[in-house]
C-alpha cells in the first residue's frame, strides 16, 4: 500500500485547479473555477473546480471528487496509477509501506522502457511510407491516412535487426524488457537478437495517459501468428490493457457507452465509419479488470461477438468475468452479429447508424445469463429444474448488483418452479457448503454490497420483500432515518405515497382509512456534524468532545484532526480511499450535495454551524438523561440530586 502520509503530503502540493485545467479550460467564477464538463457533452459550463475544497462538481452529470478521483475517472487510470501521475508531475517517487500487498509499486525501469518503445513506435510509422505493400494492404481494407495517423499505424520492415536505426543501442538489455527484441541460441551455442516483430503492420498499444507500452501486429501474407502481440513487460500487461482507449476517450464519454470487440482492425474500422467508442481485447480473453476499467468511463459496456458456437463461448467466458463488477446503475448487453459478418465488414455494409441499430437491439446481461441455462437443461424435467439452480447458484454469488441480483432470482425462481423463499434456501445451503469444501464463492442474495463495491451476502427471503430483512447496512451517512442517516427533515420517514393505511380487512370488506403520518424523523446531527469536518478538516480539533458524541464519531474526528495544516476535503476523501472506498463514495455524493448547503459557508460560518450541531447533540443526551430519570420515578436522593443538576444543565446550554 502507498503510505498514508505520502498521500496526504502529495495532495497539499498539488492545486486540483491545475490538475483538472490540464484537461479542462477553466474559467474564475466568484470563489471557484467553471469550465465545460470532460465527463458528458454539454454547451454551457456546469462544471465547476473548487480550489477550497479540492474538489471538482458538474450540476449537469453529476461526476465529482478529488484530484486523484478526477484523474482515475477522466483518464481511466486506477489508484495507484493516478498517485503516480500526480507524484511525477511533482517529481516525485511513491514510495511503498514494507510487507503489505495492495499491487505492485510503480516500477523503476517504466521510464526507460517507455522511451524505447515510443522510440519504436515511431520508427514503424516512418517505415510505412515506404512499404508499398503494407500501404495497399491497409487501403484495400478501407483505412484512410487519416485514421491511420490517428492511431499511429505502422510498419515493421521485413529484417532482422530493423530496429537497429531507430535505438542507440541494439545490444541494450531494456529492449527484451519492453518485447521489441529477442534473443536466442544459435546453433553454435552464440547469443543471436533479432527483431520481434518483422514484416507485419503494427499498431501501438497505448496506455490512458497516450503512451504506447506495446504493440500488436499484424502478417501481411500468409503466415503464423496472423496477429503478434507483446509479450507481459513491466509497464505491458494483456489482461489489463485494451487496444484503442486512448482514442475512444471522448466518444466513451460523449455515447457514454464503450463498445468491446475482438480484433485491431475492428477498432480501427469502426472508427473510420464514426463509431468511435469501440476498444479491442489483446489476444486474451475479457477480465475482471478490463470490465471494471471500462465501467469507471461508462454506464454501459457492449460485448460484440460473431453469432456461432466460438462468439457464444466468449461471450461467455466475458458474461463471467463482468458479474463482480456489475452494478444496479450500469448496464452491460452482449451483441451478437450475424454468422457472415464481424464488426468490420458488419459497419462497412451497413455504416455507422445500421451498426448503432444493432447496438439498441443488443441483449442485457440477464437475459444472456437466462437464455444460457435455459438451453443447457431439461426444464422439462425435475433433474433439468435441479441443474439449472445448481448452474445458476454460482453465478449469482457473483453478481455484484443486488436489485438485478433480486429479479434473476425471481425468474430463476420461476423457471424451477419453486417459491422464492426456496430458492433463497437453496443458495444459501449452496454458499455454505462451498465455503466448507473451500471452494471460492461469490455474496449470496441479499446481502448488503461490501467496501470493494460488491453485491450482498446472506441468503434471507426478506432481501426479495420489503421489510422482511434486515435493515440496509453501508457508512452511516447514507443510512436512513434510525439507522445513523443523514438525511434531514422531509428526507426520511415513512415511505408510503399515498398517506394511507391499508388495514387487515382490506380486501374482504374494501376497507381503508387514513391515519396521520408518523412525526418527520430530525436530522442526523452526528452526519451532519461529519459532513462539516469533512468539508473544513481545521475545525476537527475545535469538537468538544464527550459522551454525547459516539465513541466512533471520537475516533474519526480525532483523524482528521490529526491531518497536515491545510488539510482540505480533499485530502479527508483520500485518507479514506485504501481502507474504506464505500465512505470515499457516500462523502463525495454528500459534498456533491446541494442539499446538504454546507458546500458554500465560510470558516467561520461552518464553525457556528458545527457549535451549533454539537450543543444539539449535548441537550440531546441530557435530555434522554432526564426522561430516563423520570421515568425510574426518581425514588433515591441521588436520582432527585441528578436529576435537578441535569435539569441545571440544559437550562445553561
Amino acid at each position: 500500500m502507498i503510505p498514508q502520509s505520502f498521500i496526504q503530503d502529495l495532495l497539499a502540493r498539488v492545486d486540483i485547479v491545475d490538475v483538472v485545467g490540464r484537461y479542462v479550460r477553466l474559467k474564475k467564477a466568484g470563489a471557484n473555477y467553471l469550465g465545460l464538463c470532460p465527463f458528458h457533452a454539454e454547451k454551457s459550463p456546469s462544471f465547476t473546480v473548487s480550489p477550497t475544497k479540492q474538489f471538482y462538481h458538474c450540476f449537469g452529470c453529476g461526476a465529482h471528487g478529488s484530484a486523484i478521483g478526477f484523474l482515475m475517472e477522466h483518464a481511466g487510470l486506477g489508484y495507484v496509477d493516478a498517485v503516480t501521475d500526480l507524484a511525477r508531475s511533482l517529481g516525485l517517487e511513491v514510495p511503498r509501506e514494507p510487507g503489505t500487498g495492495g499491487g505492485r509499486g510503480p516500477d523503476p525501469r517504466a521510464p526507460g522502457l517507455l522511451e524505447l518503445l515510443a522510440r519504436a513506435a515511431q520508427f514503424y510509422r516512418g517505415r510505412l511510407k515506404d512499404s508499398p505493400r503494407a500501404i495497399d494492404y491497409l487501403k484495400g481494407r478501407g483505412l484512410t491516412g487519416e485514421v491511420a495517423a490517428r492511431f499511429g499505424i505502422g510498419y515493421a520492415p521485413d529484417q532482422w535487426r530493423g530496429l537497429e536505426a531507430a535505438v542507440p543501442d541494439y545490444d541494450d538489455p531494456a529492449l527484451v524488457e519492453a518485447g521489441l527484441v529477442i534473443d536466442s541460441d544459435g546453433d553454435d551455442g552464440r547469443k543471436r537478437r533479432y527483431d520481434r516483430f518483422r514484416d507485419r503492420v503494427m499498431f501501438p498499444i497505448r496506455n490512458p495517459r497516450g503512451q504506447v507500452i506495446g504493440f500488436g501486429g499484424r502478417i501481411l501474407d500468409r503466415g503464423e501468428p496472423k496477429y503478434l502481440n507483446s509479450p507481459e513487460t513491466p509497464v505491458f500487461s494483456k489482461g489489463r490493457e485494451l487496444y484503442g482507449l486512448f482514442e475512444a476517450r471522448d466518444a466513451i464519454r460523449r455515447e457514454n457507452c464503450v463498445l468491446v470487440v475482438e480484433g485491431y482492425m475492428d477498432v480501427v474500422m469502426l472508427a473510420r465509419h464514426g463509431v468511435g467508442n469501440a476498444v479491442a481485447t489483446l489476444g486474451t480473453s475479457t477480465t475482471p479488470d478490463h470490465v471494471r476499467k471500462l465501467l469507471r468511463l461508462a454506464d454501459r459496456v457492449v460485448f460484440a461477438f460473431d453469432g456461432d458456437a466460438a462468439g457464444r463461448k466468449a461471450a461467455w467466458r466475458a458474461l463471467e468475468a463482468s458479474l463482480p463488477q456489475t452494478a444496479d446503475a450500469k448496464r452491460i448487453d452482449f451483441l451478437f452479429l450475424p454468422p457472415e459478418h464481424d464488426p468490420d465488414s458488419f459497419v462497412r455494409e451497413h455504416g455507422a447508424e445500421g451498426f448503432r441499430e444493432a447496438l439498441a437491439g443488443a441483449m442485457p446481461l440477464s437475459e444472456l445469463m437466462v437464455r444460457e441455462l435455459s438451453e443447457r437443461v431439461g426444464l422439462e424435467t425435475p433433474e433439468g429444474r435441479a441443474r439449472l439452480l445448481a448452474e445458476a447458484a454460482p453465478l449469482l454469488h457473483a453478481l455484484a448488483a443486488p436489485a438485478l441480483k433480486l429479479q434473476l432470482v425471481h425468474r430463476i425462481a420461476e423457471l424451477a418452479k419453486l417459491a422464492v423463499a426456496e430458492v433463497d434456501r437453496y443458495l444459501a445451503e449452496a454458499a455454505a457448503q462451498s465455503a466448507r469444501v473451500g471452494q471460492p464463492q461469490g455474496r449470496t442474495p441479499g446481502a448488503p454490497r461490501g467496501a470493494d463495491g460488491g453485491g450482498g451476502g446472506g441468503a434471507a427471503s426478506g432481501a426479495h420483500h420489503p421489510g422482511g430483512g434486515p435493515a440496509a447496512e453501508g457508512p452511516p451517512w447514507e443510512q436512513g432515518p434510525g439507522q445513523g442517516g443523514w438525511q434531514g427533515p422531509g428526507q426520511g420517514g415513512w415511505q408510503g405515497r399515498s398517506g394511507r393505511w391499508r388495514g387487515p380487512a382490506e380486501g374482504r370488506r374494501g376497507f381503508d382509512r387514513p391515519v396521520p403520518r408518523p412525526p418527520v424523523a430530525r436530522p442526523d446531527l452526528e452526519a451532519r456534524l461529519r459532513l462539516l469536518v469533512a468539508l473544513h478538516p481545521g475545525l476537527a480539533s475545535a469538537v468538544e468532545k464527550g459522551e454525547w458524541l459516539s465513541p466512533e464519531l471520537v475516533d474519526w474526528i480525532d483523524t482528521v484532526a490529526a491531518l497536515p495544516p491545510g488539510s482540505t476535503a480533499g485530502n479527508v476523501v483520500e485518507s479514506l480511499r485504501q481502507g474504506d472506498p464505500a465512505s470515499v463514495r457516500a462523502f463525495e455524493r454528500a459534498m456533491a450535495s446541494d442539499a446538504a448547503a454546507l458546500a458554500d459557508l465560510s470558516a467561520a460560518e461552518a464553525a457556528a454551524e458545527l457549535s451549533a450541531a454539537v450543543d444539539q447533540l449535548r441537550d440531546r443526551h441530557i435530555r434522554r438523561q432526564i426522561d430516563e430519570l423520570a421515568r425510574g420515578g426518581l425514588r433515591t436522593e441521588a436520582d432527585r440530586e441528578r436529576y435537578q443538576a441535569l435539569m441545571a444543565l440544559r437550562a445553561r446550554s
